[in-house]
């Protein structure tokens, strides 16, 4: 039930609904001040959240800072790599698609290579309403498999929903396998702080690597100031879900 009210949380807190809400009420208001008003509004929004100077100054003061590879222990016992709809399985063409936050298997693989971390602990089930048997964990670990990981060195928590579960599953993996050791949680930098939040309400010990920034330098060029982006609105709708989720985290005593 939680897991499909965060669906429909997400949903409602995009600006673009709220846009195509005002439309739609503006269509078929029989009132011409209100009409206008309605438009007056929906225009409003839409510029304000469709301008990326804007989105990413707030989208900056979520992200935590920028961490380098180099401020980094020089070895870790796992890592703990959060899923996200990160990979598909297309079964027509029997192929994998990567899709969004890649960056954070990519890290992983990268430490893992530069020997950094021993082991590879992958999050994810489905996290999809409508494909519940597609699960994101056992795909990435064959993957992973495919380009010359060990299997015994890839443990994966393929139940999670949300990252609440992630923690649990998570922390219940290392305390299974592990009698103590150094880990290293890796995850989008917007999607950070309830990580962290969630793992430390779980009792476990570790250092962060946030991965994916949306945002880098600050960016005064002209157009990226008064020119609508639609991506400035993807931006909006993905820290509005990482705010309004990190709340609500907090109200059901996750955190």
């Amino acid at each position: 039930m939680f897991f499909v009210f965060s669906k429909i949380l997400s949903f409602l807190f995009s600006p673009l609904t709220w846009v195509i809400i005002l439309l739609f009420f503006a269509l078929f208001n029989k009132k011409q001040g209100r009409k206008r008003k309605l438009l007056l509004w929906a225009i409003i929004i839409f510029l304000f959240f469709s301008n990326r100077f804007i989105a990413d100054e707030f989208m900056r003061m979520w992200e935590p800072p920028h961490k380098s590879e180099l401020e980094l222990k020089n070895h870790y016992d796992a890592a703990i790599v959060l899923g996200g709809g990160m990979v598909t399985y297309d079964a027509k063409y029997k192929t994998t698609t990567f899709r969004n936050n890649t960056d954070r298997i990519l890290q992983a693989v990268h430490l893992y290579h530069q020997k950094r971390v021993d082991k590879i602990i992958i999050c994810g089930g489905s996290g999809s309403l409508k494909y519940r048997n597609m699960l994101e964990g056992p795909l990435l670990k064959n993957y992973l498999i495919e380009i010359g990981i060990p299997a015994e060195d890839i443990w994966v928590d393929s139940l999670s929903d949300n990252t609440h579960e992630n923690a649990i599953n998570a922390t219940q993996i290392v305390n299974d396998s592990f009698a103590s050791g150094d880990f290293l949680l890796i995850s989008s930098a917007s999607h950070m702080r309830r990580t962290i939040a969630c793992f430390r309400h779980e009792g476990l010990e570790f250092d962060t690597y946030p991965v994916d920034f949306n945002t880098g330098s600050r960016n005064w060029y002209f157009l990226n100031l008064i020119i609508p982006d639609l991506e400035a609105i993807r931006l909006w709708e993905e820290l509005l879900h990482e705010v309004s989720g990190y709340i609500i985290y907090a109200m059901a005593g996750y955190l």
